[in-house]
Formats: structure tokens, sequence, C-alpha cells
């Protein structure tokens, strides 16, 4: 399977037959999870609930402390590769599950949106007994990400997200005031305003199910390995532009499948939709870079003019698998001004 190639409608039976024949016949699990097992990883419990976290110490006396934040339907499992280069350029990256995702689980109640895993992200912090650090995210997890910032500004010293057009489109389906400020006579505002609607029509589907019926789907998650595949695996064939490594690939979904977090996960985006708290807007700095990038990103994003852009022409929703080295040096030219 190519994760580079674009398709119109559904994931193709041909390319999931090949996966799934070599998920079960090729891909090597052990060999994965004797990998990840080299990444110190930690349990600890929040607000009632189990978290998993990576902690991955940098040797440098000046590093900085590095929460990242995964989104749906990725997992830490994302930033396997891009982990290195943050622990060399002098970051302590500290990344965990969200709740009710992988090992973060089972999920004990409901309940769990950005904010309340924004605060129980603090608590973690807090408990590492780091008291400058920074946040970055994409997907959910730039959500969770500038929720962070704006609940501990006394300790956070910079956010940074990643983005992407579709992601910037996306978004604003859900915030309508966005789209309400642009002109449709203009060039740029006019392309926005049909990503917007290219999204709500043909590619807002996953959303609906999860933010309307995220049990009923989630027994077809839980029960049926190849619906798991699919699910998760036709979000990254959509989103990606560069091609990912199929084994990462895999391993995200094999360690939704092994964990049975297909349910919870997916309950994530329920919750977020039904939830009032969005957190307090973030007033530390901020960075942003944009993978795949055009006119329409800034302006559906609209940052303030002075924070920190940075444009990719390649490369979409999932960087840290896409192009980590290029991520890896983003994140570095944003918190080096901040060190």
């Amino acid at each position: 399977m190519n994760a580079g190639v674009p398709f119109s409608i559904d994931i193709p039976q041909a390319d999931l037959e090949s996966l799934a024949e070599y998920w079960c016949a090729g891909y090597d699990w052990r060999a994965a999870e004797a990998r990840l097992n080299q990444l110190p990883q930690f349990t600890t419990e929040i607000d009632n609930q189990r978290i998993h976290f990576l902690h991955v110490r940098s040797e440098r006396d000046d590093a900085i402390p590095l929460l990242i934040t995964h989104g749906y339907p990725s997992s830490f499992v994302e930033f396997e590769k891009v982990i290195p280069e943050l622990v060399d350029r002098g970051f302590h990256v500290v990344i965990p599950s969200l709740p009710g995702f992988g090992f973060s689980t089972p999920l004990r109640e409901p309940g769990w949106a950005m904010g309340r895993t924004a605060r129980a992200w603090v608590e973690l912090m807090a408990r590492l007994g780091y008291d400058r650090y920074g946040v970055h995210g994409g997907d959910v997890g730039a959500g969770v990400s500038g929720a962070v910032g704006g609940l501990d500004g006394e300790h956070v010293i910079g956010i940074h997200v990643v983005t992407d057009p579709y992601t910037a489109a996306a978004t604003a389906t859900f915030m309508p005031w966005i789209a309400n400020q642009l002109n449709p006579d203009d060039p740029v505002d006019r392309l926005a305003l049909d990503r917007i609607e290219q999204f709500r029509q043909n590619d807002s589907g996953y959303l609906a199910i999860q933010n309307t019926r995220p049990q009923t789907l989630g027994y077809g998650l839980t029960d049926s390995p190849v619906m798991q595949l699919a699910w998760i695996a036709e979000s990254f064939e959509l989103w990606t532009d560069l091609p990912i490594d199929r084994d990462q690939l895999l391993t995200n979904i094999s360690v939704y499948w092994f964990t049975g977090s297909g349910v919870s996960a997916a309950r994530f985006l329920y919750e977020q939709a039904h939830s009032q708290d969005w957190g307090t807007p973030p007033t530390v700095p901020q960075g942003y870079a944009v993978f795949g990038a055009d006119p329409t990103a800034r302006r559906l994003i609209g940052p303030a003019e002075d924070v920190h852009w940075v444009e990719h022409e390649r490369g979409r929703h999932f960087p840290a698998m896409e192009a980590p080295a290029q991520l890896a040096e983003d994140l570095s030219a944003f918190f080096d001004g901040l060190r």
C-alpha cells in the first residue's frame, strides 16, 4: 500500500486486501514491540484515569522539556522516528497517550475531551518536576496543546502546532465564525470556502459517525481487525502526501487492536463534539508549521501576524512520519528562541 497515493471514495478493496495480507503474514509485531520497548515508558493515574507516557531525556544541560500530544487516529507511535532527532537537538521528550487511546486504557468514565486532557497534562508535567516546558501537537493534539498553554501559561514557554490546508478546512467546518469572516469575492477566500464545502460533502463521514454513534462503530472496531485496519488506514491514505513507512503505520494500528482501544479512542471525538470545555486561549508565544501549504491555510487559521510561521510544500497531516527531519528542524527553530 502506498500511503502517499490518494483515492476518491473509500479505501480500495485491493489495497486493503494487500495491507491485511501483509499485516497477517509479513509484518513483524515482535520486532516492532522490541523497538518500542527501548523507549522509556511509564504509567500513572491522573483524575482517576490510567495515563501512559513516554519520557525520553536528552543529555544536554540546556534541554527543554517538550510535551507532545498525538491526534486521531494516531498514537505515540507516530513520533517514533522524530524522537531521536529531538533528543539530539536538546529536548526532553514527553509523549502521553490520550485517555482511551492505546495503553491509556481502560477508559474508566466519560467526559474526556481536550480541556480535561489538558488539565491532566499540566498535572503530569508538574509530577515530572518541569517548571518550564514547551508543548507541541497536531490534530486533536493541537487543541490539547493550546489548552495546556492557556491553563499553565506560568510554566509553558511556547506552543508549536502542525497543520495543513485539509485540517484547517476541517476545523473551520466546526467553527462557522471562520467561514463567516471570509469574502467569497476574494480568490483565496473563495478557494478556502470551496475547501470547507468539499470537506463537508466528501470527507466528514468519519466525524459524523464518531460524533454521534461511537459505541456502535466501536463494536466493529473491536470485533474485526480488518475493520480497525480499514478505518485507520483510510485516514492515513487520504491525509498524507509523502510516503510513510508501512510497518510504522501497522504498528500504530496494532497498538489500537491489541489494546482494544478502538471504541474508547473513537469516543474522544464524540466527547469533544459535545463539550463546551475548550479551555482558555493561550497568551504564550505560538508557532505553526504548515505542511502541503497553500494560501488558504493562513486565511483559515487566522493567526496573529507576529507568530512563528513556516510553510512546507510537501507533507500533510502526519509530518512526524512523513518528514521527521523537517519537523525536528521547525521545533528547534521555534523553541531555540525561547531557550
